[in-house]
């Protein structure tokens, strides 16, 4: 009993002492009594001694960071210059790269917000930037880390950039009431606007036109995007356009030799042997 009633009584001291100080604490400094404001003098003297010492000890690791920081920096541009010294380049040529990576990287991001009608349209400077981008791999710079996924993942952006545009056909009339031929069909306003695109109708369509000059009705002609004209298209126009001038030419050197003969003569009958 007297244990517990010991206890009691040092809770109660305690408790008190506690609300003595939070009194004290909160009281301004004015109402303190001498010994109360050498206690807050003394109380704050410790606090101030306790912040010095934490901020030494933290400009200290400060301090230490800053020269393992420095000392990694030195490391990474020797090992940078062993690098550059290996693959044959200089600061110059890298920064040259990066600014060539970036502008590509720009002129990618331009193309995302594009409807999918316009990237068909636009299929060949996407197909332009890939290339760009491909010589740009062909270096050796492109080896390095800075560079290396970066290209990558342009790359990546660039190939997605493609799309594959829906097949349009046409279907052939009669010359007498639609006046069809590859010339005629590749004029129509919603074919290309343009007679002169004919040959691509042509070499889409290889399978089901052997000579150009001869399409019939009710054939199903694969239409091709509109475009420039690809090196197999040109190839194949030059060659239907030199076919055509030397049938031309010899048809005009057979009318040329040909003997004339008077109504007459050709009333005779051919003598025989």
């Amino acid at each position: 009993m007297t244990r517990w009633l010991l206890v009691g009584m040092s809770l109660t001291v305690a408790v008190a002492a506690a609300q003595q100080r939070e009194l004290q604490a909160e009281k301004p400094d004015e109402q303190l009594t001498k010994a109360e404001a050498e206690q807050r003098i003394r109380e704050w003297e410790e606090k101030v001694a306790r912040l010095q010492a934490q901020y030494q000890a933290s400009s200290a690791e400060v301090q230490q960071l800053e020269a393992r920081l420095g000392q990694l920096a030195n490391d990474i541009r020797r090992c940078n210059d062993e690098l550059y010294a290996l693959l044959g380049v200089t600061d110059a040529d890298i920064e040259r790269f990066r600014q060539q990576l970036g502008v590509l990287e720009g002129r990618t991001r331009q193309y995302r917000g594009l409807s999918d009608e316009a990237l068909i349209e636009r299929r060949a400077e996407i197909a332009a930037l890939e290339a760009e981008l491909n010589a740009l791999r062909g270096q050796k710079i492109a080896l390095l880390p800075e560079f290396y996924n970066r290209i990558i993942e342009l790359a990546r952006e660039i190939r997605g950039l493609y799309r594959e545009p829906k097949e349009k056909t046409y279907t052939v009339g009669t010359w007498a009431r639609d006046r069809d031929c590859l010339w005629n069909i590749s004029g129509k306003p919603d074919i290309y606007g343009d007679p002169f695109q004919w040959v691509k109708i042509w070499q889409a369509n290889t399978d089901q036109i052997r000579n150009p000059d001869l399409i019939y009705p009710g054939q199903v002609l694969r239409v091709p995007p509109p475009g420039p004209k690809t090196p197999e298209e040109l190839k194949a126009e030059r060659a239907y356009y030199r076919k055509k001038r030397l049938e031309q030419q010899r048809a005009a050197e057979a009318a040329a030799t040909q003997p004339t003969t008077t109504p007459q003569q050709e009333a005779q009958p051919k003598r025989g042997n």
